[in-house]
Formats: C-alpha cells, sequence, structure tokens
C-alpha cells in the first residue's frame, strides 16, 4: 500500500510539474521571440519546452497507472522510469540552481525511487 501511495504521490507531482511547464509557455513564448537567438535555436527552444511538459504528463500517467495496476509494472521498470525526473532535476540545479521545478522533480524521483524500492515487497516476504 505504501508503494502505491508513493508512486500516486509521483505522479501527483509530475502532472504538477507539467501543467505549471505548459500554463508559463504563453508567457515564455513571446520573451524567446524577442530574444536575440536565431529563428531555429528559438524554434528548439519552443519545442524543447513544450516536449517536457509532455514528457512530464506521460510519465505522470505511467506512475498513476502503476499505482492503480500495481502488477502492470516490475520493481526494475519502476525504479528506471523514476530516473527520467532525477536527471532533469540535476540538469535544472546544474544550470539554473535552486528552482522550484528541480526541488519538485526531485521530490517526485524521490517518491518514485522509494516507491519502486516497496513495489512487490509484500510478495517477496
Amino acid at each position: 500500500m505504501r508503494a502505491r501511495l508513493l508512486l500516486a504521490f509521483a505522479a501527483l507531482c509530475l502532472a504538477a510539474g507539467s501543467a505549471a511547464h505548459a500554463v508559463a509557455f504563453p508567457r515564455a513564448a513571446p520573451v524567446i521571440d524577442r530574444s536575440n537567438l536565431p529563428a531555429f535555436f528559438a524554434g528548439v527552444f519552443k519545442g524543447l519546452w513544450l516536449s517536457d511538459s509532455a514528457s512530464l504528463f506521460t510519465l505522470a500517467l505511467a506512475f498513476g497507472f502503476i499505482a492503480i495496476q500495481r502488477r502492470s509494472a516490475t520493481r526494475p521498470l519502476i525504479l528506471l522510469l523514476a530516473l527520467a525526473p532525477l536527471a532533469s532535476a540535476v540538469l535544472i540545479y546544474m544550470t539554473m540552481g535552486g528552482f522550484y521545478a528541480g526541488h519538485l522533480l526531485m521530490l517526485a524521483s524521490a517518491a518514485a525511487l522509494l516507491g519502486g524500492a516497496l513495489h512487490g515487497a509484500a510478495r517477496l516476504g
């Protein structure tokens, strides 16, 4: 049961991050357009911005599904999926410093890693 709650919490964090990123895009896009970036790189920036939101939402769906259908994933798969928000958090800390998005992704990753570690423990013990 604890694993399910942790995976559901990770899903909620990732969904919140996805929504916050998508909501911020209309404010960021004009700033990108006014920058001195060449058009290609401005387009890449926008595409990466939106693809990050889509990736977070997809991971949120995956963790939510696993929380509901516990036998749908193995422990190694859950741990592997949990590395994606961890890597994103580390990269955010490296490039932006202590930004809230990094904290949110680190929290989601920690919950998913712990949920993955506990996943199936009741069946094994």
